[in-house]
This record gives C-alpha cells, structure tokens and sequence, in this order.
C-alpha cells in the first residue's frame, strides 16, 4: 500500500473500552491509529506497543477533548505524523457520577457536557478541515459514539449525559449531510449496556451486573461487539451509509 492509499485512522478516547477495542481491530485491518487519550498514559502506550509489534503504524497523542484548543491540536499533531487523516471515531466522552438530576453536582455537568458535546462538536470540525476534499484532503469517514441513553433517557443515573448523547445524534444526521459532497460520510454507533470501566468510574461498578437481566438477550455486551459495528462503518462495506445512527444494545 503506498502512503497516498493509507487509511489513517484517529480514535479519541482510544486507550481502554471500546476505543481499545476498535484500536485492534482496525490495526488488524490495515489502518494506522491514532490513540488519543486524556489520562491513562500507560495504557494507551501500552496499547500503542501492542500494535506497532504486530506491524501496524500507531502512536499515542495525550489531549483532553473537553479543553479549549485541545481537537485542533490533536489533529494537527496526528496530520504531521502520519500524513494526513482519513477516518475518525469520535468516542472521548464520560457518564459523570450516577445521580438523580436534582442532586447532580452542577460541576460535574458541565464537564460532561464539555466533553461529550462541545468536545466532539470540535473534534469533528478538526477532521472536516483535515479530511475534506475541497480543502485538500483526501475524504473519508467519520463514527460518533453515540448511546441508546439518548433515547432511553437515563432517568435516575444520568440524563445530562442521554442529552449529551441526544446532542450526538443531531451532529451526526447535519454533519453527514453537510460533509457528503466533501467526500466524507458521517454515521454514529448507539451502544446500551457496555462491560466496561465506565460504569465504576460513574460510581456504579455493579451496574452491569443490575441491568443486563433486563436486556432482551440477557446480558451486556462486549467492547469488541461495539468496535466490530465502527469497524463496518469505517469500512467501504458501508459506502452508501451516512446519517445513519446503528444501535448495538441488545434489543434495548
């Protein structure tokens, strides 16, 4: 594959959960990767290491997508070490702690909603300029990481972040449209019940084990299940799939 083929792909919140998942599994698809992360350098090196040992070309770029500057940033930095950018997974984003809205830290809110929003609105208008045709690049494809919140609505957990996903889901149906004579396609994944960290890191670590029961099939899903969905809207597989919002919850 020559460089001007590359696909170059940049993940935001790539180093555990689902962003870990569909790091690997479009490594072993041929991408190069971009792994962001906000915190957890180790495991986002550690990851990175993984994939440059079974041939792929990845690097680990640290940035906070909830800062101001930090998407421009990201991108720019990701364009100069690989060339350019091709595909995005637009996945950073965090629950808050569990409570009813009423009693939710205000504080708290606002950084979900800086993050999950505003964060993925910049991050997505840092790829457009990256990937565009009319402004030099090379089109492409870009996944949000939406959540079945947005029309489940979280009540008594978290509804600033089902409407931080809602928000996600609006991005995605304007952004599709506005981008597509670019060459670009924009679509979401809307996962439901998860087994991943973000559940302890909400407060909740036993919330998997609580709600899978009520899943039509009976249980959580994996990370993997959600990054083989982003692996096929990423993919030519879905090249006449835009503004489309793909649920992976279960049934729920």
């Amino acid at each position: 594959m020559t460089r001007d083929a590359e696909k170059i792909l940049l993940v935001t919140g790539g180093g555990r959960g689902i962003g870990a998942a569909t790091c690997r599994l479009a490594a072993a698809a041929g991408y190069c990767v971009a792994v962001n992360y906000a915190r957890d350098e180790a495991a986002a090196t550690a990851l990175v290491a993984e994939l440059e040992a079974a041939g792929t070309r990845a690097a680990a770029f640290r940035g906070d997508m909830g800062e101001p500057g930090a998407a421009d940033a990201l991108v720019a930095a990701v364009v100069e070490r690989f060339g350019g950018l091709t595909h995005l997974v637009n996945n950073a984003g965090i629950t808050g702690t569990g409570a009813r809205l009423a009693d939710a830290d205000p504080a708290m809110i606002t950084r979900v909603i800086d993050l999950n929003v505003t964060g993925a609105i910049m991050v997505a208008r840092a790829a457009a300029q990256a990937m565009a045709t009319s402004r030099g690049g090379r089109g492409g494809v870009m996944v949000n990481v939406s959540s079945a919140a947005a029309t489940l609505g979280s009540p008594g957990e978290f509804v600033w972040y089902a409407a931080s996903k809602g928000a996600i889901d609006s991005l995605t149906i304007g952004l599709s449209r506005e981008l597509a004579a670019d060459g670009i396609r924009v679509n979401a994944v809307s996962p439901g019940l998860i087994d991943t960290g973000i559940h302890a890191d909400a407060g909740m670590p036993d919330r998997v084990e609580r709600l899978a029961p009520n899943i039509p099939l009976a249980r959580a899903g994996s990370p993997e299940e959600v990054a083989e969905t982003i692996l096929f809207l990423l993919s030519d597989a879905s090249s006449y799939v835009s503004g489309t919002i793909l649920r992976v919850a279960g049934g729920r």
